[in-house]
């Protein structure tokens, strides 16, 4: 169902480069002098996940067979995304994706109406740079940023009762309580050992980070998703360079 497919993929690969699920994602990224970027990005949906949009797909009449994430059909969204020069993604199972996405400059990945999510600043030097970079997201931003991807997201999240759709300000157990009560207490499960990964290299040693950790010019975020879903404090991740 093409409807499903769009709200769960788009919510998830941005919230992980940010760029996925209640899955096992990461990111593979290399942020290059001029602020662009080469990422390549895995993503699939965990089992009790599938089984629930699955039954989803049943209840609005679909029959509940082919892909869940459509590798071909997020490419041509992204692909008219601002700030993306190219995309390749493919299936490598019903729910699962990979592949590329190319990223003209990374301040302008998926801005619109000049808002962004992602701050970026680069002095260069010769051969060298030095810079930073900054992602930022909160209740107040997260609806609007969501939005920009596809309007069928807030529909999909707020099913999931999300607070950093609904703008509610509730704690993560809170949240857990709630969605184990609809949906049961393994889907609230896996949500809640969900995990986001990125790894990205940046064009020098890193001197500074803030969310993550670094060794050299390569920096590691991991982002529990239950942390994203609720925001329950800003999700704040900064390097610099």
């Amino acid at each position: 169902m093409k409807l499903i497919k769009k709200r769960i993929y788009h919510f998830f690969l941005i919230i992980c480069l940010i760029l996925l699920t209640s899955c096992a994602s990461q990111i593979n990224g290399v942020l290059r002098q001029g602020g662009a970027a080469n990422l390549h990005v895995e993503a699939a949906l965990e089992p009790r996940i599938t089984i629930l949009i699955r039954s989803l797909q049943s209840m609005m009449g679909e029959a509940g067979s082919g892909l869940i994430l459509d590798g071909p059909a997020i490419s041509l969204s992204l692909a008219a995304s601002d700030g993306v020069s190219s995309v390749s993604l493919e299936n490598t199972g019903p729910q699962a994706i990979r592949g590329n996405i190319a990223v003209n400059n990374i301040e302008d990945f998926l801005s619109v109406s000049g808002k962004r999510f992602i701050t970026y600043n680069e002095r260069v030097s010769g051969s060298s740079s030095s810079g930073s970079i900054h992602i930022y997201l909160d209740k107040e931003t997260a609806p609007e940023l969501i939005a920009m991807l596809s309007s069928e997201a807030i529909e999909y999240l707020t099913a999931l009762m999300a607070p950093a759709v609904l703008g509610e300000d509730i704690s993560k157990d809170e949240y857990l309580m709630l969605v184990g009560s609809l949906y049961g207490r393994p889907i609230a499960g896996e949500i809640s050992t969900s995990m986001i990964r990125a790894i990205i290299e940046f064009p020098g040693s890193i001197t500074s980070i803030r969310g993550g950790t670094a060794n050299r010019n390569q920096a590691v975020f991991t982002v529990p998703l239950l942390d994203l879903l609720v925001l329950e404090t800003p999700i704040s991740l900064e390097a610099g360079w």
